[in-house]
């Protein structure tokens, strides 16, 4: 059975086997949660991105984690949708970035995720929302992972979170 934990704090310092990252088509990098994997990860992460992206919104592509600190081995870029609304399928591209993410951990063999809040910063998916989705489809997604953690940058994402948890038991 898979653990979920909800926490507030900087991803980059998560002791688990794949981080996963908000990340821009190209993965080259880009701001908030993406650009701070970015810096602590090193150069290479952005070369490694660059020479398999560019991923589609709601698809998952892995690299190695570089310069970040063991047990963290890969760093998953996915692709959140870009909120126009609403009523433009952004909710199963959203539900299909968590589903595909957890797909290839898997396949990856980790134990141990973190997640950060996809595509609720630049991409403007409503916080409330985004957070019912992950949960939802991180407790319905059939996965090996044992341990997953949802990562919040601030208070409001992390309510958001335990909010969308506590909706689903």
């Amino acid at each position: 059975m898979t653990t979920i934990e909800i926490v507030q704090g900087d991803i980059t310092r998560e002791h688990v086997d794949i981080i996963v990252t908000a990340a821009n088509e190209s993965l080259l990098g880009g701001g908030g949660v993406d650009g701070a994997i970015h810096r602590a990860a090193g150069p290479r992460l952005a070369q490694a991105g660059g020479a398999i992206g560019p991923c589609e919104p709601g698809d998952a592509m892995a690299t190695p984690a570089f310069d970040l600190d063991p047990p963290v081995r890969h760093i998953i870029h996915t692709v959140g949708p870009i909120w126009e609304g609403g009523d433009h399928g952004e909710a199963d591209v959203l539900t299909s970035c968590y589903r595909r993410s957890l797909q290839l951990a898997d396949e990856l063999g980790a134990r141990t995720v973190a997640f950060p809040a996809i595509a609720t910063g630049v991409y403007g998916f409503p916080p409330d929302q985004a957070a019912r989705i992950a949960v939802a489809t991180i407790k319905t997604t059939p996965t090996a992972v044992q341990r997953i953690r949802l990562v919040a940058f601030d208070e409001d994402t992390r309510e958001h979170l335990q909010a969308a948890m506590v909706r689903s038991d």
